[in-house]
């Protein structure tokens, strides 16, 4: 049974529960929430499985022929045919932007996650993970993260990409299983002369073409130096985000996750990396698949590839 305790600085009554105190305002956003309180739902669940070992798996259909479209062996299949269900179609101005922003990501998922670490004019570090994070070339190896506008500086920015724009360079480490929890907690919307680094608990591992530290603790890290800057303009009018393309200078990675037959190949199962879903979801990988791709030269003449190129184009 929860008990009460006054508090001085309260007119109403904290609630005491077996995962702590409750103040009045938790117990008003729990009611006007549409959703249960985390700590219940996390509770319900079941343990991280750490046992759960990587496979790899057969492709869905290892039979699959040119033109053969939809997979109907699977039971889910039908969902996806063509002519079956209702779309729901709409322009993006007609939905509020935290709407569309939900719908881009739960539905372009799953999301690779970047750790950028930057520093300040005055040298202040700043720590903070990243999904809208992607590889765009190798030749010269780029990659690009996307930063939302903040209100923590006069520019408009965040701690981030202000921290990049001033000083031209970053780091970027891959997020693995063993440190999920310290990563998201350096989302955290503290004032910029919070260290993330201290919140987190991780370790700083000195760069050596930039400033920036990385994370000791990744597999996986990159010294980048900025290559580009693009501002996307939202609805308001304003900077909505910030589009950056960093060159990536040095790599640094922990020999385990390296293929020993193949030392230029990192391994997924030894990677662990975590990947962004919708929501506050994340997702790991744990099943794969190798899924070869078709060489024109060597199938163009052959019966399927004929007959499919002769068929009708299919619409809905």
């Amino acid at each position: 049974m929860a008990s009460v305790r006054r508090s001085s600085s309260l007119t109403k009554f904290n609630v005491r529960t077996r995962t702590g105190i409750i103040t009045p305002r938790q117990i008003f956003e729990r009611k006007m929430s549409k959703h249960p309180p985390f700590e219940d739902v996390e509770a319900s669940r079941p343990d991280f499985d750490v046992d759960f070992k990587h496979v790899v798996t057969k492709v869905p259909l290892p039979g699959f022929k040119p033109g053969g479209g939809l997979n109907n062996n699977l039971p889910y299949a039908k969902d996806f045919e063509a002519n079956v269900g209702k779309f729901i179609t709409f322009s993006a101005e007609e939905r509020k932007p935290a709407d569309i922003y939900k719908l881009l990501i739960s539905s372009a998922t799953p999301r690779c996650i970047s750790f950028n670490s930057t520093l300040d004019e005055n040298g202040i570090g700043n720590l903070a993970p990243m999904s809208y994070f992607n590889v765009v070339s190798h030749d010269p190896p780029t990659i690009m993260i996307s930063v939302q506008a903040g209100k923590k500086h006069s520019d408009g920015l965040k701690d981030t990409n202000h921290n990049i724009k001033t000083t031209k360079e970053f780091a970027v480490s891959i997020i693995s299983e063993p440190f999920l929890e310290a990563s998201n907690y350096t989302a955290i919307d503290a004032p910029s002369d919070i260290d993330e680094w201290k919140l987190s608990g991780l370790t700083k591992r000195k760069s050596e073409t930039i400033k920036p530290p990385h994370v000791a603790e990744s597999p996986v890290s990159m010294e980048c130096e900025l290559m580009h800057w693009y501002d996307i303009i939202g609805a308001s009018g304003e900077t909505s985000n910030t589009v950056i393309l960093g060159r990536v200078k040095k790599f640094h990675i922990k020999e385990f996750v390296l293929d020993p037959a193949d030392p230029m190949k990192v391994l997924v199962e030894k990677l662990r990396p975590m990947s962004r879903l919708g929501g506050i979801s994340y997702g790991r990988t744990t099943q794969t698949m190798e899924v070869p791709r078709p060489v024109w030269e060597k199938v163009k003449d052959t019966p399927e590839v004929q007959a499919a190129l002769a068929a009708e184009e299919k619409w809905a």
